[in-house]
């Protein structure tokens, strides 16, 4: 197992030059789909690494319930055991946990505020809201059978201010986040950058790529890209952004005049994955080896542990 224990910490840093690149070079949609694959497997396999440290750090602790053979010089010598390391780990994980608790808690009280504010309304897909402040998001809907996918929320004051066609590419790009379960993907790259803090530049790119996704959905649907960046621009003047950062909006807190940009250009091409011998190609690559050589990492240092450990514990 060896020092490659501690690979999936710091291997997040393979999918920075992805995470820029992609957001100017790939279509929207792919690169949502791969930078959050990205971080949730890298995610996963640093959280196993600080898992397996901590076992040994615990191992050291006076008084700790483990099996008196888990810190015996044998197993101490097969493992990388490092004093400091080891304890160290045992706070880490203890705050990753924590703080991913508490991203799972803070989002789903949001939608429940969320969904109370519309109990008195009509059933319909588009809840608006007689409110003063200007605002509109997606809000996914309930998990039930026979449930809609979610509403559209948006506020009288924000519709009294958007043209006709502004409103229609509003209630585009709103039902494309709906469709595209775009709150997952803000969820997951959330999430993963509280696991390991060097996954936040892919969160960012996240945020972004997913608001152009819902642009670029909203521009073929009602066939003008030029009015869907003035409803974008529109709402970045009057809104306060959404309830909650994974709850996705048309004025949702970023680089609004990109996205304007982006739209005032062509569309972009659809592929799966970029071309290989360009920059963002390289970039992939780098990152999906970087990926892989994590969950490898985690994956053989794990089932090292259980070996050297279920070897060391009394019948």
């Amino acid at each position: 197992m060896g020092v490659f224990v501690f690979l999936p910490l710091v291997l997040p840093l393979t999918a920075w030059p992805v995470a820029r690149l992609a957001e100017q070079h790939l279509h929207p949609r792919t690169a949502t789909r791969l930078l959050t694959a990205l971080a949730v497997v890298l995610a996963l396999c640093s959280t196993v690494c600080l898992g397996l440290v901590m076992v040994v750090g615990t191992a050291q602790l006076p008084g700790n319930p483990l099996p008196d053979g888990w810190s015996d010089p044998e197993v101490r010598a097969a493992v990388p055991y490092d004093e400091i390391v080891g304890r160290a780990a045992i706070p880490a994980l203890c705050a990753v946990l924590v703080a991913c608790a508490r991203t799972l808690g803070r989002h789903a009280r949001v939608r429940r505020r969320a969904h109370r504010a519309l109990a008195g309304l009509p059933d319909t897909e588009v809840a608006v809201l007689p409110d003063a402040a200007p605002y509109a998001y997606a809000l996914p809907g309930r998990r039930a059978r026979g449930a809609r996918a979610g509403r559209v929320v948006v506020t009288t004051a924000l519709l009294d201010r958007l043209a006709p066609g502004e409103r229609r590419a509003l209630f585009a790009h709103e039902r494309a986040h709906l469709a595209g379960r775009h709150d997952r993907f803000l969820l997951a790259v959330r999430l993963a950058a509280r696991a390991n803090p060097f996954l936040r530049p892919l969160g960012t790119a996240v945020a972004y790529t997913a608001e152009r996704w819902a642009d670029e959905e909203a521009a073929r649907v009602i066939g003008s890209r030029r009015t869907v960046a003035r409803a974008i621009g529109t709402a970045a003047l009057l809104s306060r952004g959404t309830p909650a950062p994974t709850l996705a909006g048309l004025a949702a807190p970023g680089p609004v005049p990109r996205r304007v940009a982006a739209l005032l250009g062509p569309a972009p091409a659809a592929r799966n994955w970029p071309p290989a011998f360009t920059s963002v190609g390289l970039a992939a690559w780098g990152a999906a080896a970087g990926t892989a050589v994590s969950a490898m990492s985690s994956a053989n240092s794990a089932v090292t542990m259980v070996f050297i450990l279920h070897a060391a514990t009394p019948l």
